[in-house]
């Protein structure tokens, strides 16, 4: 385990968003689980996303995430922003705005193209603010529509 690791926690649906975000990502598995009883329901577990290591635990309804906490999920091009962006909404996820997308067990995701970071790294401070004019009009991030932007600016 490395020294600083996300915990989060669930309400009861620790266990299906375990299933659901090893299957999304790669470089994901479920490390170790707990459970309450022999055959209960899970009650903790430690669990790898894209290479991230979590701990996860069923705390029950009071706790809740915010857009506070997000994950960001570097995307290398259009398809893959498209692959995820699909899979988030066809489990059940709300998009929101500028790529941030909340999945059905609460958590929010942010579903961000490379380039996308690398136009707003630009010297350019005019064609920065014209991609994230662009950018806050969008709900899923569109990488033609951000380097038009660009290129116009």
């Amino acid at each position: 385990m490395t020294k600083v690791t996300p915990f989060l926690m669930f309400n009861d649906q620790l266990e299906a968003a375990m299933a659901f975000y090893t299957a999304t990502f790669p470089d994901s598995q479920i490390r170790s689980v707990a459970r309450t009883g022999k055959d209960g329901p899970v009650a903790s577990a430690e669990f790898v996303v894209g290479g991230q290591v979590f701990m996860g635990y069923n705390g029950g309804s009071y706790f809740t995430f915010s857009e506070g906490f997000s994950l960001y999920v570097d995307c290398e091009d259009q398809a893959e922003v498209d692959e995820y962006w699909d899979k988030l909404v066809k489990a059940g996820a709300r998009p929101s705005q500028c790529g941030w997308i909340k999945d059905p067990f609460g958590l929010s995701w942010q579903i961000v193209p490379r380039r996308f970071i690398e136009l707003i790294r630009d010297p350019n401070a005019g064609k920065v603010k014209a991609v994230m004019e662009a950018m806050m009009t969008m709900v899923k991030l569109d990488v033609a529509a951000l380097e038009k932007a660009y290129d116009e600016a």
